[in-house]
């Protein structure tokens, strides 16, 4: 009986179980491979109807707050009065030289970006920058929302994670360095009386004393080994629990290193891009200049980028894009240089009105576009991209 079994089953032998048949089954028509990218079609910081509102309410609150609320409390009570003998022609000028402030940055933005991808171009890195500065502003301090935004874009647009991030820390490093360098320069040409102006000591030394540090200390992560977590990983593997915090913790100089290098290469190489991160700042300090001339005299030159660029230490603060931190940060560096309080007061309110709160309705309007930009991406087969 066993045996005239086992013949029928090898005539006509039973059917593979089921997973035996999907297996075949993905065989002939396997599943669409999960794209990794696939998480990432929408940005992770998305302006809604709710929060655009929730944001209108506080930009609303901290305009009051700024504008109406800081000089009673500083009792600054001419501030107002000050504002309507303000002359026109400066204010006028302030306002025009704000567009230079963002055809630099995102001609420094093109300059490292567009080697990667044929995507990045002119219209595209001005609907990056732009958005990514209207996200800085809103989402978060020191710049984050703007860096998650841009990462989410470039991805988009083929390049590769690795290449992000190599060229996004290369682009920080550049943007950064006239800002660290004139702060050296100004800070010790201050102390020791090179330039025109007085000394306080907090403002002028000890920032240009930091400022040296900090490119020490970007210039030895260019020494650190790119692939310094594979090295350290056999390492780790032996060690356990505090192998595995090594290894995590080698990840960050690694990666910082790759981008330093790429930053070097660039200053070497002096790539004509590099002048958009000169022009950014220029024009943010002549956007100031203005504003004082707007209303009184403007102090020094050494005097106006110093308190500029300390004050903008105001943007580490942990509010959206340093509101009432850069405000209060630049006040207080131009009263401690000498500058009169009522002045200080209106001239820094007139610049952030203009560099801060104004290309915010631009950046919003780029946003969307670049929204739009990233779906003509998805519907389009994308050129060679490094």
């Amino acid at each position: 009986m066993s045996e005239a079994s086992a013949r029928t089953e090898q005539v006509n032998p039973k059917p593979p179980e089921d997973e035996d048949d999907s297996a075949r089954t993905e065989q002939v028509n396997p599943k669409p491979p999960e794209d990794e990218d696939d998480h990432e079609d929408q940005p992770a910081l998305q302006l809604t109807r709710r929060n655009l509102l929730a944001l209108g309410g506080f930009l609303a609150a901290s305009i009051a707050a700024l504008y109406f609320l800081l000089p009673q409390l500083a009792g600054l009570d001419d501030t107002w009065s000050r504002i309507e003998r303000g002359r026109p022609v400066w204010i006028a000028a302030a306002f025009l030289l704000t567009f230079g402030m963002f055809g630099g940055y995102t001609a420094m933005f093109r300059g490292i970006f567009a080697g990667v991808s044929d995507r990045i171009d002119w219209r595209a890195s001005y609907q990056i920058t732009m958005a990514a500065l209207a996200a800085s502003r809103l989402f978060a301090a020191g710049g984050a929302g703007g860096l998650v935004l841009t990462a989410w874009a470039l991805r988009r647009a083929g390049v590769a994670r690795r290449t992000v991030a190599d060229k996004t820390m290369a682009f920080l490093v550049l943007t950064y360095f006239p800002y660290v360098l004139a702060v050296v320069i100004c800070g010790f040409g201050l102390h020791w009386g090179i330039f025109e102006g007085s000394d306080p000591f907090a403002f002028t030394f000890v920032p240009a004393v930091i400022g040296v540090v900090a490119m020490l200390i970007c210039v030895a992560l260019a020494f650190v080994p790119t692939d310094l977590q594979r090295r350290v990983a056999p390492f780790a593997r032996r060690a356990g629990r505090i192998g595995k915090v090594i290894e995590s913790v080698a990840q960050a100089p690694a990666a910082t290193s790759a981008g330093v290098r790429e930053a070097i290469h660039h200053l070497r190489s002096r790539d004509p891009a590099l002048l958009g991160a000169v022009l950014f700042w220029a024009f943010q300090i002549a956007v100031l200049w203005a504003a004082f001339h707007a209303f009184g005299d403007a102090p020094p030159t050494a005097v106006l980028i110093q308190g500029f660029f300390v004050g903008m230490l105001g943007n580490l603060l942990p509010m959206p894009g340093g509101v009432g931190g850069v405000e209060g940060g630049m006040i207080g560096a131009f009263v401690a240089f000498g500058v009169d309080g009522g002045l200080a007061v209106v001239a820094v309110l007139v610049f952030r009105a203009f560099t801060f709160w104004l290309p915010m309705i631009p950046g919003v309007v780029a946003y969307f576009q670049l929204r739009h930009t990233v779906d003509r991406w998805k519907r389009q087969p994308a050129g060679a991209a490094a």
